[in-house]
């Protein structure tokens, strides 16, 4: 079932030759800008990541299939345009890789995997003289997953807890913070920004304990759909509407809900 490379090297070769043609022959394609497929390559990135989450294996392989066509097609657009070729993107991505690994492709020792990551983020800055720690965290992330970047990349040189355990007198001050705020009344912008401060510090924490926020808290989505929709269908089967139902009502089916 696995491919040698020269097997993948023939692929891939078709690949760019199918490419070529689309750009010639196909009036879509033919028309296509690096500017026009970055929506298109944004709604990929999302059907593979959902993918993932589905772990859906057949599903990743399809998606990974989309992403490597944008990574070409962007290819051949640079080189119509003598910005970069595909071999200067493959090229580029080598050198980084070598360079960043100095203890696989040098005499760099480390001891473990949180120890790679702080070299990494320290060569980095040395790739780029002015760079700040935080300047390569695209500002168009959600706001979630960049608040987790921001984290992990300060803390890639050094700047965290001690020990994780910290942490929760951290959520704790937030969170009295909030309350404070919300006890006031007064203003609608502390209140948002207290709870801004309560939600970072929480996805500290979910870093600190080696938990992905995104995906923890896709999972509660998902659930609460699943329950949600059982809570409905059930009410439905008997001729029931929610907005004329009480709270304690829906609970019934709720709790039924969880036990599935």
């Amino acid at each position: 079932m696995n491919s040698n490379r020269e097997e993948v090297l023939q692929s891939f070769n078709r690949l760019l030759d199918i490419m070529d043609e689309l750009r010639v022959k196909c009036p879509w394609d033919r028309e296509q800008t690096i500017e026009s497929l970055r929506t298109l390559t944004i709604e990929e990135t999302y059907e593979l990541a959902d993918a993932i989450s589905d772990n859906n294996l057949s599903g990743i392989r399809e998606e990974l299939g989309d992403m490597l066509l944008h990574i070409v097609f962007y290819a051949k657009i640079g080189q119509e345009k003598d910005a970069f070729t595909m071999k200067e993107v493959i090229d580029g991505l080598n050198k980084k890789l070598i360079y960043r690994h100095p203890h696989i492709f040098g005499d760099v020792v480390v001891e473990d995997a949180r120890e790679v990551e702080k070299n990494w983020e320290t060569i980095k800055l040395t790739e780029h003289k002015g760079k700040t720690v935080l300047g390569g965290i695209p500002s168009s992330l959600p706001a979630m997953i960049k608040a987790y970047r921001i984290q992990d990349k300060a803390r890639g040189v050094g700047f965290d807890w001690d020990h994780r355990e910290q942490v929760w007198d951290k959520v704790q001050e937030e969170i009295g913070e909030l309350m404070d705020e919300l006890k006031t009344k007064e203003s609608a912008d502390r209140i948002e920004a207290e709870f801004g401060d309560v939600l970072f510090s929480l996805i500290n924490a979910a870093r600190l304990y080696q938990i992905n926020p995104e995906n923890a808290l896709e999972r509660t989505n998902l659930k609460f759909i699943k329950r949600f929709n059982y809570l409905e269908q059930e009410t439905n089967k008997k001729g029931l509407n929610l907005k004329n139902m009480s709270l304690e009502e829906m609970d019934q089916y709720w709790n039924e809900a969880k036990k599935l």
